[in-house]
């Protein structure tokens, strides 16, 4: 059953539920909603009896939620906050002009953050807030109104569009490098590579015309810099994105022992990207549209200084 289709509880009772579950109390309960507790003890019936499950076990005047009302009582809770921050959005013009973004940690740090200035020049009145998820967020239950997400694009339903690709360089220190003469060499080594892409290695290793054991060294990273770090160290070969590659090149600190150029011909659709990624409905909201706009207007090539 889909969730269009779903047919759900009445509101009062879900609000007797919300404010019992709330405070272990019957009474204290109908203190709050301003009517009688064998009110709020009617609309807690009805809402058990229409989900066929004991929420509450009764011991005289106090009341113990079930595992039922346990779970039950979170969803709730999230979904009176959504009512909420709905009704305060469209009836207030500060919260009008939120714009809640999750963006990959490593596009923040590199690329973003030194432009923000630039977006509120561009809309002043925007009241934006970021996270810095790694992982695709649940745009309805995380409140995210757009995200900039690293990967691969096809993003299901949502809304899409490449701002920038992610081009790597095979990278070590030289300790590591003077081991490495061919592309089967690195069989030999510690690949190291981003948890939520590990196909990342395999499409390089296949693109040489190799394939990796099953049992080859591998260590997965959640997020890019503490993969660099790692490579930085010594502890195993990393894919490390080409501005950063190329200053820890002219700096010495690592090598790139099969050349700088290496996987530049891979086949498009396995180089990795940071994406704009949003439901398609979340651009008629007039502040994540104007985010939009001025994203997509970004020549993210350009790295400021």
């Amino acid at each position: 059953m889909t969730q269009s289709r779903l047919k759900l509880p009445p509101l009062n009772a879900l609000k007797a539920f919300h404010a019992a579950a709330r405070h272990s109390s019957i009474r204290s309960a109908a203190d709050e909603l301003l009517v009688t507790p064998q009110a709020v003890s009617q609309q807690i019936k009805l809402l058990e009896d229409t989900l066929q499950v004991t929420l509450f076990e009764r011991r005289g005047r106090s009341i113990e939620p079930t595992e039922a009302a346990i779970l039950l009582a979170r969803y709730v809770e999230a979904g009176f906050e959504e009512l909420a921050e709905g009704v305060r959005r469209v009836t207030n013009r500060k919260y009008k002009d939120r714009i809640t973004l999750n963006v990959s940690p490593y596009f923040a740090t590199r690329y973003l953050l030194p432009r923000l200035e630039m977006f509120r020049e561009f809309v002043p009145q925007s009241d934006l807030r970021m996270t810095t998820m790694v992982d695709t967020p649940d745009f309805t239950r995380d409140d995210i109104d757009v995200a900039v997400q690293w990967g691969y694009g096809g993003w299901g339903d949502l809304d899409t569009t490449l701002l920038l690709k992610d081009h790597k360089l095979i990278c070590c220190t030289q300790e590591v490098a003077a081991r490495i003469k061919t592309p089967a060499d690195l069989l030999n080594e510690t690949l190291l590579h981003p948890v939520l892409q590990n196909s990342l290695w395999r499409d390089i290793l296949q693109f040489f015309g190799l394939e990796a054991a099953e049992e080859a060294s591998e260590i997965a990273f959640h997020d890019a810099a503490t993969m660099r770090r790692a490579t930085l160290s010594g502890m195993g070969v990393g894919l490390i994105s080409r501005a950063d590659a190329e200053r820890d090149l002219r700096a010495g600190d690592l090598v790139a022992p099969l050349g700088t150029d290496t996987l530049l011909a891979m086949p498009p659709e396995q180089i990795p990207g940071f994406y704009l990624v949003l439901p398609r409905a979340h651009r008629r909201v007039s502040g994540v549209g104007n985010f939009c706009d001025w994203v997509t207007g970004q020549d993210w090539k350009e790295i400021p200084a």
